[in-house]
């Protein structure tokens, strides 16, 4: 260790899940994250975790932390905490990932380290540091959850509904609650940010995601074998929606047209119901390189409906130069324009979009190069880390 390094300030990371490998968008942001502050930062990462961590994936962040510290949540404490809940106001999830004896341990972690700077990624994992207050903290809301939950009450059932409904109330308040707890906020989008509820939201600022600089440099030979590609974490919610929504909506659309297209879809702990579709599409579940399935796709179509923030799968396939058509909804959070991106919000839509680009070679080069472009100006990794570093630094002297 050199001399500089040694007068590094403390940053102290606070995380509800270990964040590699990263595919889910919480584990991904937040290894970036890390990856970058590390330059200007001693990182002390503090990770739950639901499932015993690879001595290979503790390497990947270790790499880049001055301390790690892993703590395995217990899944009966799990279950006890989270229908504790009901006797409480805070979220169902807050208890989920919430156990007194962590939090104990953090304490005397804390009281060692004596961090210059505390960064906290998601309320669900804010119970943990938000009462100490011997350091300024920073709380990456990332999503409005409470919102992402709300939308999902219409398509539930009358048993989930209630709860749904509970829960985006619950939420809702707290994350009203939480933003007086830290001195500096960070979400990923400003549609996420007008739907948190506390008056003085326009303060918290507005911090994408970006994107691997590997996903801009992929050369591996690889053949076009599939029309339409879609990627994901295929036990999300919103992702299970959207390739429902693929298969029974937008693929008998373009049957009926005449076109018969052949989909990939790809992505780590496909649920059952998505397994039941093979044969209909072509699922890999987990592959280790994930740009090897976006390289196989012609087009990229992301029908995303009931999800928040931004959607890193859009970047990335933008990124490596494949077309791409999603909702309204999903570019809010991307602001790409309509010569970087197709939108559309109805099956007929998608269906139209999909058929011009098949048929257009001319027009697939020039959204895959426009969309390439777009995300390299505006998405780096590196910028946006260092704009959250420089704001911690100036909060924690």
């Amino acid at each position: 260790m050199n001399s500089s390094e040694k007068h590094k300030p403390r940053l102290v990371v606070v995380l509800s899940r270990f964040p590699f490998p990263t595919e889910k968008g919480d584990k991904l942001r937040a290894f970036y994250q890390i990856r970058d502050l590390s330059k200007d930062w001693d990182i002390y990462a503090i990770c739950l975790s639901e499932q015993t961590i690879s001595e290979e994936h503790k390497a990947k962040v270790n790499a880049y932390c001055k301390e790690l510290h892993i703590f395995q949540l217990d899944k009966w404490k799990k279950l006890f905490n989270t229908g504790l809940q009901f006797f409480t106001t805070k979220p169902f999830q807050v208890g989920y990932f919430y156990q007194h004896s962590i939090h104990h341990q953090i304490d005397i972690l804390l009281k060692r380290i004596e961090p210059d700077h505390i960064f906290c990624q998601l309320i669900r994992a804010a119970e943990y540091v938000k009462n100490y207050h011997s350091c300024t903290k920073t709380i990456d809301y990332m999503d409005a959850l409470s919102a992402g939950i709300k939308r999902r009450i219409p398509q539930s059932s009358l048993l989930s509904r209630w709860l749904f409904r509970s829960e985006w109330k619950r939420l809702t308040r707290y994350e009203n609650i939480l933003f007086d707890y830290f001195e500096y906020h960070t979400i990923i989008s400003e549609q996420d940010r007008d739907l948190i509820a506390h008056p003085q939201r326009a303060k918290i600022d507005i911090l994408p995601n970006g994107v691997g600089e590997h996903f801009f440099n992929y050369s591996k030979p690889v053949q076009k074998t599939h029309d339409l590609v879609f990627t994901g974490n295929l036990s999300y919610p919103p992702n299970i929606n959207a390739v429902h929504y693929i298969t029974h909506e937008i693929c008998p659309v373009l049957k009926a047209s005449g076109r018969n297209v052949s989909v990939l879809i790809s992505g780590a702990n496909p649920v059952s119901e998505i397994e039941r579709l093979q044969g209909k599409i072509d699922l890999t579940g987990w592959v280790e390189d994930i740009r090897d399935s976006y390289a196989k796709g012609i087009v990229f179509v992301a029908p995303m409906f009931i999800g928040t923030g931004l959607q890193n799968k859009l970047l990335e396939a933008m990124a490596m130069g494949i077309p791409c058509i999603t909702t309204p909804l999903a570019n809010n959070a991307l602001g790409a324009d309509s010569s970087s991106i197709l939108l559309a919000e109805t099956p007929e839509g998608f269906a139209d979009k999909i058929q011009m680009l098949l048929s257009d070679e001319e027009l697939r080069e020039r959204y895959a190069t426009n969309g390439q472009n777009y995300v390299k100006a505006n998405f780096n990794w590196n910028n946006l880390t260092q704009k959250l570093s420089d704001k911690m630094m100036a909060i924690s002297r």
